[in-house]
């Protein structure tokens, strides 16, 4: 690999230079009122990103798997039955996270390729009149397969089968790359991590809580001690944590927000639709199709891209690390050496993702593909050329 060359996986993802200065700071006192001058203006940008008003902002030092416990375990008790889809690998292991608390879920199997299945959350949330349902998972975008779900599709379901469980999104690899509307959703909990959206290297979960999320609290009995949030609520209000915070990274979080919000959420999320559209030219140029099964559900942040039956995908990921030190995603779980992906969110340009294309025509070239070398990146270019 090459540190010399962008990365294109779906996160970790590139890291500006500025964010990486940002983190890099000397030590301080984080029980101090010096620390509260990042925690607390970070706090208030994410809130922002999130496009909310009332949503209890939490970070913890971990990863977007420690927000999904988070989730769970503060709001949660033994037995309670949640509502998820099998979609994709991510999807997949929130569910496994909810068996291994002796949740019950409710598994509705889902095609990876497709979004989350709105109008049969609807027949079961309507057919639940005893409202054992206590919460439902939502992965917004499936990083695996590259597909993005309606949210507010979900909690329509949820508000016309006047059912009042918790809604809890999974926005880890979407959030601060695409559009997401935590209050006009109705959303309890969301869930992202810093790598991805944020620029950052990973060790942040970021969580965010709606005022019902909170109140919900203080009738949850699954155990909680790490992740709990009444303990940094605490802390929160003493500028300070439960124990010792991750300051650098929290500092380029502060950094980082900053700048998504500098250059307007508007403009963030239509840079990462018109970068995506000029992936998904080139991959038509290619001859080849996406994971994601329709248009309405194709990510602007990762493209997972279906190879011929019999040709094992992640050689190219493979070629590509090894011959010209550039990073692709390889397939996970079911869709594991039939597709490879492009990721393409965070800290990426035009010139840039045009890179990213033209290794991956020379490595599928290189590998017997009927790829016509250029063809992927002039379609690029020509969505590029003509869209703001």
């Amino acid at each position: 690999m090459s540190f010399q060359n962008p990365v294109f996986i779906p996160g970790p993802t590139n890291i500006p230079e500025s964010l990486r200065k940002a983190c890099d700071m000397p030590t301080i006192d984080h029980r101090s009122p010096l620390f509260g001058q990042i925690l607390h203006p970070v706090r208030a940008n994410i809130q922002k990103v999130l496009k909310s008003k009332t949503a209890e902002v939490f970070i913890f030092p971990s990863t977007g798997t420690g927000g999904w416990e988070t989730a769970l375990t503060n709001t949660l008790s033994a037995g309670d039955k949640v509502l998820a889809a099998r979609n994709g690998m991510f999807s997949h292991k929130w569910i496994d996270m909810c068996q291994r608390h002796k949740l019950g879920v409710t598994i509705v199997e889902t095609p990876w390729g497709d979004g989350l299945p709105a109008e049969r959350y609807a027949e079961i949330l309507a057919a639940d009149t005893n409202h054992q349902i206590k919460a439902v998972l939502a992965t917004h975008n499936e990083t695996a397969t590259g597909v993005k779900s309606d949210i507010a599709a979900v909690r329509k379901a949820l508000d016309d089968a006047k059912h009042p469980a918790l809604l809890f999104v999974d926005g880890v690899s979407s959030i601060g790359s695409m559009d997401f509307r935590f209050d006009d959703w109705g959303v309890d909990i969301a869930v992202t991590g810093s790598q991805k959206g944020f620029m950052l290297p990973a060790g942040l979960a970021i969580v965010g809580f709606s005022p019902k999320a909170m109140a919900a609290i203080a009738k949850a009995t699954l155990p909680r001690t790490f992740f709990d949030v009444r303990d940094m609520s605490k802390g929160y209000d003493a500028n300070a944590y439960p124990y010792t915070p991750a300051v650098g990274l929290l500092n380029g979080l502060k950094a980082s927000t900053d700048m998504l919000l500098d250059e307007g959420l508007d403009n963030v999320f239509a840079r990462h639709t018109r970068i995506a559209n000029g992936v998904r030219a080139a991959i038509s140029a290619w001859g080849m199709d996406l994971c994601a099964t329709s248009p309405d559900v194709y990510s602007d942040t990762v493209s997972a891209i279906k190879t011929p039956d019999g040709f094992n995908a992640s050689d190219i990921v493979d070629l590509a690390a090894t011959k010209y030190g550039v990073a692709f995603g390889t397939g996970l779980g079911e869709v594991a050496g039939k597709v490879f992906r492009i990721g393409h969110l965070g800290s990426l340009t035009d010139v840039m993702a045009l890179s990213g294309i033209a290794t991956a025509e020379m490595c599928m070239a290189d590998l017997g593909l009927p790829i016509t070398l250029g063809s992927g990146v002039a379609a690029a270019q020509e969505t590029y050329r003509t869209t703001a």
